[in-house]
């Protein structure tokens, strides 16, 4: 006979109550078949679990390391089927999420707090870069998720814009509208150096500052690049020109720099988050009910910044 985890369980219930009939009843079978089971176990085994009298049945010198070893295996098992129901269900397991710069102040900080509340068993492995690394990484499989800009276009890459904030203009405290309170006019800064990163990094943030510069009667004129906007930040506390920002960076504070509001109106960036579509992983899913559940008035897909403005 092999030993089934059932042959465990009938044993440790005659083991504990030390009584064919109340194990019997324990276990919602008769008494004559549970008897038969044990006795086949013992044949299995090849030693005596039990020894019987009319008035009682205790356990044999066997019999009690095969209890403590059968409790150990049976709630190994519990433990075992719990956890690939988590895992099944998302709850336990890793998840990897790439993200730029830009995300980690606005909107990544409280979304990875808030997963972290409802599913402590995810291990999160956090990534950051820039939007084409995140979207090559999600095409090889190395990121779950990436916080990214717009435009996505990729076949197989879904899309889901989760935040959207104005420009605001970074430039040197010594400037001279630094010191004036109140918003500034763009129009203002058509001579000066402008800090900006490439478009080839992000070409809807980009086109979106070129539009509003050009709309304000100028094009910027751009004598520095950065990858990040710590960095562009930082070239301007250098006083090496103005920079056109996300309002959240004004959370980065810079010694030398001042954040500006600004007259003219201006396009709204956007932030959102790229997943590969088809992704069966659980964990996925629960971080993609939270994101809709914190932005659910924000649209499912977002445009090219050259259609939303």
């Amino acid at each position: 006979m092999n030993v089934e985890l059932r042959h465990l369980r009938y044993f440790v219930a005659v083991a504990e109550e030390l009584h064919f009939g109340r194990a019997a009843e324990r276990l919602h079978m008769s008494q004559p078949p549970l008897s038969m089971q044990i006795r086949a176990l013992e044949d299995s085994i090849g030693a005596p679990l039990l020894e019987r009298s009319r008035r009682r049945v205790t356990l044999t010198k066997a019999g009690e390391v095969f209890l403590r070893e059968a409790r150990e295996i049976l709630a190994r098992t519990t433990t075992a089927v719990g956890a690939a129901r988590r895992a099944g269900q998302g709850e336990i397991g890793e998840l990897t999420i790439g993200f730029i710069s830009t995300a980690d102040y606005n909107v990544l900080p409280p979304m990875l707090r808030e997963f972290r509340n409802r599913v402590p068993g995810v291990r999160l492995a956090l990534r950051e870069a820039t939007t084409d690394v995140q979207l090559e990484s999600l095409l090889s499989g190395t990121i779950d998720v990436g916080f990214v800009l717009p435009p996505v276009d990729l076949p197989g890459i879904a899309y889901r814009a989760v935040h959207r904030e104005p420009l605001v203009l970074a430039l040197p405290e010594t400037h001279a509208a630094a010191a004036r309170p109140g918003r500034v006019r763009l129009a203002r800064f058509a001579d000066a150096p402008f800090v900006l990163f490439p478009r080839p990094l992000a070409p809807g943030l980009y086109d979106d500052i070129v539009s509003y510069c050009r709309r304000a009667g100028f094009s910027p004129r751009v004598e520095q690049e950065a990858v990040q906007m710590q960095t562009i930040i930082s070239l301007v506390s250098a006083e090496l020109g103005v920079a056109l920002i996300p309002a959240s960076m004004q959370n980065l504070r810079r010694t030398g720099v001042v954040y500006k509001s600004l007259v003219e109106p201006g396009p709204l960036t956007e932030l959102g988050i790229a997943w590969r579509q088809d992704d069966p992983l659980a964990t996925l899913g629960l971080f993609l009910e939270l994101v809709a559940s914190r932005a659910p008035s924000l649209p499912a897909e977002s445009r090219n910044a050259s259609q939303r403005h």
